[in-house]
């Protein structure tokens, strides 16, 4: 696990105490990258700081975003913890200790891994939650299953921690870098124009089929070379149908 490579991200937190402990949280388990969706002249400076103590200058090095789809889009994979299921939410859900495994062995390839995190009062939202390419969960009680949000931050990024000294020594990954979401979008549209193009699916279910292939295409973690051979295919699919 390259810790360095991986980023929490904060969508729009309300307390400032929270981005403070938040950093301690991810100075305790080695992880410095933070990022926050929203405008840094909404918190308090001072606050931030009492709780993040030692921590204070990962927030000094905060980045900050209007959109998640901004804050990933040079990470591999991006995923928003929830604990909320519904019809328009993921239909797969993974643990901490599961999607460890998976972040250590992208961020060892060079790649970025994102977690997000939602609003403390709302979590994430529906739409919040497609921007991203998964979800993970983190079990707790039912009768008060709502976790504090530096609490769920210190979870993950334990997780992480505890995966990157397992496998400190030893591998080296399979050789290749993984596109970033911003390219696999390039890609996600060339491949779902050429299926509209040959009347694959109608105009109606062009969103539905971007997600899905950005979905099962980001879990693949291509390389820049499968990337085009994937487009070239696709290109020359809708090439061949229209002769």
């Amino acid at each position: 696990m390259n810790l360095d490579n991986i980023c929490i991200i904060l969508d729009r937190p309300d307390e400032s105490r929270n981005i403070g402990s938040a950093c301690r949280a991810m100075a305790n388990n080695g992880i410095s990258c933070l990022r926050i969706v929203g405008k840094k002249s909404d918190y308090d400076d001072e606050k931030v700081r009492i709780l993040a103590i030692h921590a204070y200058k990962i927030w000094e090095n905060c980045r900050f975003y209007d959109s998640i789809t901004e804050a990933i889009s040079d990470c591999s994979i991006a995923l928003g913890t929830t604990r909320r299921k519904g019809k328009k939410r993921r239909d797969k859900y993974y643990f901490p200790e599961e999607i460890a495994i998976r972040a250590d062995s992208l961020t060892q390839q060079g790649a970025r891994a994102a977690f997000v995190f939602g609003n403390e009062r709302t979590g994430l939202t529906d739409d919040e939650l497609n921007e991203c390419t998964g979800a993970v969960t983190i079990p707790s009680s039912e009768g008060f299953a709502s976790l504090n949000l530096s609490h769920a931050v210190q979870i993950i990024c334990y997780h992480l921690f505890r995966q990157a000294e397992k496998t400190r020594t030893g591998f080296t990954g399979s050789g290749f870098t993984p596109i970033s979401l911003e390219r696999l979008d390039k890609a996600v549209d060339l491949v779902t124009d050429s299926l509209e193009s040959i009347g694959f699916f109608k105009i109606a279910g062009k969103e539905d089929q971007k997600r899905f292939w950005k979905d099962i295409l980001s879990r693949a973690s291509l390389s820049e070379g499968e990337t085009k051979y994937l487009e070239k295919i696709f290109t020359k699919a809708k090439g061949l149908s229209s002769k």
